[in-house]
């Protein structure tokens, strides 16, 4: 017989075996000698025998398919981070014979996702962010359907995944704060978005741990526009600013832009730093100071947490995940 066609009956039968202790052999459930379990194991490696996935799937009662929800609202510089996560779900997924069933969400509407929900397409879900007031986390909170997100969330019915933000924003504040930087301007994006404020309150902690005032005209946020960003950088410069930091890289890529069509030198004139690294500044002259997040395995360790949540497993209700703090030409000392 053909090896791809050969089902659960036909490994049976030449074991001299029941098709249930070869399905217990396979799933590894049930009771099943050892010696048993190895001989149809041997067998199956042998001759290449891959489970019919719709066949497990419906004894299963899984569909072998994940939904990954897309904000609608993310822009072009959103799409390195997106991408990097998905090939670290993928990966994982891949290993464990998942598919990954991609939904865009718009702003208030999930019925897309209410679709792949309602006709039992997904066995769960991963939000790739978490926003205030997030009403794609509040119709999945109302389904059995498991779900996991990237980011934080002060709701802790959610199971989160994230990079430690706000100790590696901390960090980097205070590092900048003990150089003796004071006139230090703080510009970030949507404050719909919780990292953002997750960001902010890294910023704000440095502060207070040193003492340090803060000076709110120096923070500026919901800057979505390179357009905004310019008149900022204006602003920021007639006040003698010495140090500008972009809660990410798409900020920093805005404010970069303008000291440069401005003809301000950096680190010489002023210093530059972001929040979150990525291609967008790598081949920046001067090199800049940021913070360094693993996307890969932030997206791995998201799919590992999600399977785990389907199979019924216990998962940690917040899983945080390290940085690294890169110092470079960017804030560096002129003497």
């Amino acid at each position: 017989m053909d090896d791809r066609n050969l089902t659960i009956g036909d490994i049976a039968d030449a074991l001299g075996v029941s098709k249930t202790t070869v399905s217990r052999a396979i799933s590894g459930k049930g009771r099943i000698g050892e010696a048993t379990k190895q001989r149809v194991l041997e067998y199956i490696n042998e001759h290449n025998y891959r489970p019919n996935m719709m066949a497990k799937g419906l004894a299963q009662s899984k569909t072998f398919n994940i939904a990954l929800a897309l904000p609608g609202d993310y822009n072009l510089e959103d799409m390195s981070f997106f991408q990097k996560c998905l090939m670290g779900i993928s990966e994982i997924a891949n290993s464990f014979a998942y598919d990954v069933m991609v939904a865009v969400i718009p702003p208030n509407d999930t019925s897309q996702l209410e679709r792949m929900v309602t006709n039992r397409k997904i066995d769960g879900v991963i939000l790739m962010r978490t926003v205030f007031q997030d009403h794609t986390a509040a119709y999945l909170k109302d389904t059995d359907l498991p779900f996991v997100a990237i980011g934080s969330s002060d709701d802790r019915k959610i199971i989160q995944v994230d990079n430690d933000h706000r100790a590696a924003c901390r960090e980097l504040t205070s590092i900048l704060l003990m150089r003796g930087i004071r006139r230090m301007a703080l510009i970030g994006g949507s404050q719909s978005h919780v990292v953002t404020q997750t960001r902010l309150n890294g910023y704000l902690d440095a502060h207070r741990e040193l003492g340090i005032p803060v000076d709110d005209s120096m923070i500026y946020l919901d800057v979505e526009s390179s357009v905004l960003a310019d008149k900022i950088v204006e602003e920021l410069l007639a006040k003698k600013c010495e140090c500008i930091i972009g809660m990410d890289d798409s900020v920093c890529n805005y404010v970069l832009n303008k000291l440069k069509k401005e003809k301000v030198k950096v680190p010489q004139d002023i210093k530059v730093a972001s929040f979150y690294n990525s291609s967008m500044l790598e081949n920046n002259v001067p090199s800049i100071t940021s913070l360094e997040f693993d996307v890969l395995e932030l997206g791995m360790m998201t799919c590992r947490t999600l399977l785990d949540l389907i199979d019924g497993k216990a998962v940690r209700e917040r899983t945080l995940l390290g940085y690294e703090v890169s110092l470079k030409e960017s804030t560096k000392e002129i003497l």
